[in-house]
């Protein structure tokens, strides 16, 4: 046998030993968690279709293609991730456009383009690829550098482009949680805080002026906030249905499939938005509760992550990601309790929706990659 044979032999060899020991590295209790919050999702999405048919059989297949998804990325190269990074954002600007000019338009918003048989919401898949380029904008920037107010330009106008080309759908929501993943990653890598005072200080004097740009559907929800039972029958009607759910819910919940708000049509769009409320009301505070408590560990293994890793880009880059389903979670159930206006938000692994499923899912996967590589070396500092 020759040595160029040989050598061949064991680079397969110590690739493929090296796959295995990237596997065996992955966090699975943590996979075990996102599967259990997909269970959940299931039995909720089964109550809230009378069945498997309408939403369960779906929310179930997508979950198994994104752990699929969320494996593969899992055992890639961090470094690999960030060096596709800049290509990676282009193309999400890339679909944002297309959205805008080509894109399926649903409930008075233009937000979906069809990708062979998946209808995918670039605005979701936005906010994973931004976080991976402002990682690695900031991945090797001295404190120092940070500090220069020139050097910031680029990534806020990263953050801008996106931010504008989601409200042009018209999504509120998205895009404020997407300049708030930004505003997260700056932070974290050591932006000064009176710069993050500027900023607030000109969104409160330009937010009356922005309330004049909203759509009227957008005002209404500000208003309906407010005092819901200014019209109890049209924009109001959705929270108060949901207040209602809620407490009606007691300590146990009414019993699976048993919930009169949910399944005499009373609440809203029961398999998207409002599926805690669902939740709630068939499994009662306890559920809910416990629904709630799997969401925070999620969130804190994010973080754990981020705290875990080594390099700036995995630091940064976890706590994009972590900062993504914290938003996700907070905006959701402070929607549907009231606490702030109706914004759209489906909850992560539970709610009914393709595109926020596969997105998630590959999310998890780029935040498992950090911590399978979290000792990966990304060279010195840029001063």
């Amino acid at each position: 046998m020759s040595s160029t044979v040989f050598e061949r032999r064991l680079l397969t060899r110590d690739r493929g030993n090296g796959l295995l020991q990237k596997f065996w590295q992955i966090p699975w209790p943590f996979v075990l968690l996102l599967s259990a919050l997909a269970a959940v999702g299931y039995v909720a999405l089964y109550s809230a279709g009378n069945g498997p048919e309408a939403y369960a059989a779906k929310h179930a297949l997508r979950f198994g293609f994104g752990l699929v998804l969320m494996l593969s990325v899992a055992v890639l190269d961090i470094r690999l991730i960030a060096r596709f990074a800049w290509l990676g954002y282009a193309l999400g600007l890339g679909l944002l456009v297309l959205v805008l000019l080509h894109g399926n338009v649903g409930k008075g918003a233009q937000r979906w383009i069809d990708i062979g048989p998946l209808q995918l919401q670039p605005s979701e898949l936005m906010k994973i690829l931004l976080s991976i380029a402002l990682a690695a904008w900031f991945q090797r920037a001295s404190w120092e550098r940070v500090g220069n107010p020139l050097f910031l330009v680029p990534p806020a106008i990263m953050v801008l482009v996106p931010v504008g080309l989601i409200l042009k759908q018209p999504n509120l929501g998205t895009g404020l949680i997407t300049a708030m993943i930004g505003g997260a990653i700056f932070f974290a890598a050591g932006v000064r805080l009176w710069k993050f005072a500027l900023i607030l200080g000109g969104v409160g004097i330009a937010a009356p002026i922005a309330y004049d740009h909203l759509r009227d559907y957008q005002k209404a929800r500000i208003t309906t906030f407010l005092d819901p039972e200014s019209d109890p029958l049209g924009a109001g009607y959705n929270i108060i249905q949901s207040k209602i759910a809620l407490g009606s819910g007691g300590w146990w919940g009414k019993g699976f499939m048993q919930g009169t708000q949910g399944h005499l049509n009373f609440l809203p769009e029961k398999q998207t938005d409002f599926i805690f409320t669902m939740i709630a009301e068939e499994f009662g505070l306890v559920g809910a509760l416990t629904v709630l408590g799997m969401l925070t560990l999620v969130v804190l293994f994010c973080y754990f992550v981020a705290f875990r890793c080594r390099h700036q880009f995995g630091r940064l880059l976890a706590i994009g990601l972590g900062t993504n389903i914290f938003l996700y979670v907070f905006v959701n159930i402070a929607m549907v309790t009231g606490s702030i206006p109706v914004g759209g938000v489906p909850l992560p692994l539970i709610s009914h929706g393709g595109s926020a499923m596969l997105t998630t899912m590959l999310g998890f996967g780029v935040l498992m990659s950090v911590h399978v590589h979290r000792d990966a070396e990304f060279g010195p500092a840029r001063e």
